[in-house]
């Protein structure tokens, strides 16, 4: 697996695994989706530069409990997280800003920064090197190697020799449906050498509205990030998809515990590209599904444990129980 690396200074260096990727490969990808009978787009393309930006603004929204609360929970035991830095790599999946990895780095004494590497892992360029260059700011002598990659596909290219603490935050593991997430989390565990520790965000299942108010805000926030996806798709595959002509959609389905996210067409229209082998015609409420956001128990996550062979050593939830961090390791 080829990628790019560039050296930005004495601190960073990027390594592109996505520049490298076929065009004519995503771009098939994108129809075969648009063109399905459950028409969809892969929520990876939400992350262009100002789809980064949006979803930084979503967070900071009162009803978009999960950042503040993963944060909240973050506060408490980055301590005991940290315990042990001497040689550690400190990988982030799903990067994206550098406020949660910010919260465990405050935590290292300035004398101890230079031993740790941290390596931040996002789809958006744009993204890693505007946290690298606030992390090398505050935290001087901090080695980092951010990854531009689809952690999906591109997790055999994960660097780090020494002890290993993975992060996925967010709640991301939750765009993944249930055998996905554990052949995904099993993928990680392949990678992992005995003392590695995986430290994964969880949304906990919780009153409906409550779930569906930080999906729906009143300032539109999320229905831009949503449509942006089409932009993101006009750009790759040179379509002629008009997001004013589709509507946010997002709701909780308790039958499958998630939130999915929908853009409906307002309007019969045609997509059409120079690069698709045909047009593809959408009826008026016809619905492209751009993600789910799966929410657990404390017993689903006991289950990835049991599934992929990983110890669960602990969850840590807030005192709402709204969400978990799940800290897994990998024993001798």
């Amino acid at each position: 697996m080829s990628s790019i690396s560039t050296t930005i200074n004495h601190q960073v260096t990027i390594s592109n695994f996505i520049r490298g990727e076929s065009r004519e490969s995503i771009i098939t990808e994108i129809y075969n989706d648009l063109n399905a009978r459950h028409r969809s787009i892969s929520s990876k393309y939400f992350y262009d530069d100002l789809g980064s930006s949006l979803f930084e603004e979503i967070t900071t929204l009162y009803e978009y409990y999960p950042a503040r609360t993963e944060k909240s929970i973050l506060r408490h035991i980055a301590p005991e997280i940290l315990k042990d830095i001497d040689g550690l790599d400190i990988i982030e999946l799903g990067s994206g800003d550098c406020s949660k990895i910010s919260i465990l780095l405050d935590t290292v004494p300035s004398s101890k920064i230079n031993r740790i590497l941290y390596i931040p892992v996002d789809v958006s360029e744009m993204a890693i090197l505007k946290s690298a260059e606030l992390l090398s700011y505050n935290y001087p002598g901090l080695p980092i190697h951010g990854l531009v990659a689809d952690f999906i596909k591109h997790l055999n290219g994960l660097p780090g020799i020494k002890k290993r603490l993975i992060c996925f935050f967010g709640s991301t593991i939750g765009n993944l449906g249930n055998a996905e997430a554990c052949q995904f989390l099993s993928n990680i565990r392949k990678l992992m050498r005995p003392g590695d520790c995986l430290l994964v965000g969880f949304d906990l299942v919780k009153d409906q509205q409550i779930l569906e108010a930080a999906y729906n805000d009143p300032q539109g926030i999320t229905a831009a990030f949503n449509k942006n996806i089409l932009e993101v798709v006009n750009r790759i595959a040179e379509t002629n998809i008009y997001p004013d002509l589709f509507e946010h959609i997002a709701f909780y389905n308790p039958g499958k515990s998630r939130i999915e996210m929908h853009l409906r067409a307002i309007q019969e229209m045609v997509i059409e590209s120079r690069y698709f082998p045909d047009i593809i015609h959408l009826e008026k409420g016809d619905s492209i599904h751009t993600e789910n956001s799966h929410k657990y128990t404390t017993k689903d996550i006991q289950g990835f444990g049991t599934v992929t062979g990983l110890h669960l050593d602990n969850i840590y939830m807030d005192a709402h129980q709204w969400f978990g961090l799940g800290l897994f390791k990998l024993l001798n």
